[in-house]
């Protein structure tokens, strides 16, 4: 359960070596977090990530998840729920892909939406039955603002995001009432190993400033968190442009 401070105890990351969902963890283990499960492929880097939490104080449990095997996620997700209560669960999995690439290429852009929309829908659903079936929790699941609105340059990503942020959304309001709180995440662009190489976007923001809004928006129990903030309203007015122009923005 939240302590006095409203920090959730335990918590669950989907996507176990993502540098946002890891830098949402740092900020609740200082925040009296106690508990972190990393959940993804094992790798060094998923072993350095659960070092560095346990560094922190946290007691750090890793299990084996692949958001591509949908068929294995309610018993290996189940296993995690077996163990204790979790207070916590942030869907941090997802994959840019190649936009070049990827429209002359169609599994690698089958693969890009199998990741961040089929694997988002089953991860979330089982995680959200869990959290319903203990009665408290929240499901954060991080978004993007390409989700908005399509654009010529990442539509093959930004689909997908689109298709998981209305998803989020409709889990959402399936489960108000229920005790579970669902929270969807828009970050604009954000300096991860994810985005290095590419031409760095407006109001560009870092795992850190995403963790930071992420523990402000369980806080208030918001239901949609942007990062930044002012996003909002350029998102806002980016959907009314007339598309024969929008098309031609370099946004």
């Amino acid at each position: 359960m939240k302590d006095a401070f409203g920090t959730p105890q335990s918590l669950l990351v989907l996507g176990g070596t993502s540098e946002i969902g890891l830098a949402v963890a740092r900020r609740l283990i200082t925040r009296r977090t106690r508990t972190v499960w990393l959940a993804g492929r094992p790798s060094p880097e998923r072993d350095a990530a659960a070092h560095g939490l346990r560094a922190l104080g946290a007691d750090v449990r890793t299990v084996t998840f692949d958001a591509l095997d949908p068929a294995a996620h309610e018993e290996v997700l189940g296993k995690v729920f077996t163990e204790g209560d979790i207070d916590l669960v942030l869907l941090a999995f997802g994959v840019l892909g190649d936009q070049a690439n990827d429209e002359g290429d169609p599994p690698s852009a089958v693969r890009v939406a199998q990741t961040n929309y089929t694997g988002a829908v089953s991860a979330g659903l089982v995680c959200a039955a869990a959290l319903q079936n203990q009665g408290h929790g929240s499901l954060v699941v991080l978004s993007s603002v390409a989700g908005e609105r399509a654009r010529r340059t990442n539509f093959i990503y930004g689909s997908s995001k689109a298709g998981l942020d209305a998803f989020a959304q409709g889990l959402g309001d399936a489960l108000y009432g229920t005790g579970v709180h669902v929270m969807v995440v828009r970050p604009g662009f954000v300096r991860t190993r994810m985005t290095a190489g590419l031409p760095e976007a407006p109001l560009a923001t870092t795992p850190e400033e995403v963790a930071l809004a992420v523990e402000r928006g369980l806080r208030r129990r918001s239901e949609v968190v942007w990062v930044p903030g002012a996003l909002r309203v350029v998102m806002a007015a980016l959907r009314h442009v007339p598309r024969a122009i929008f098309r031609r923005l370099d946004v």
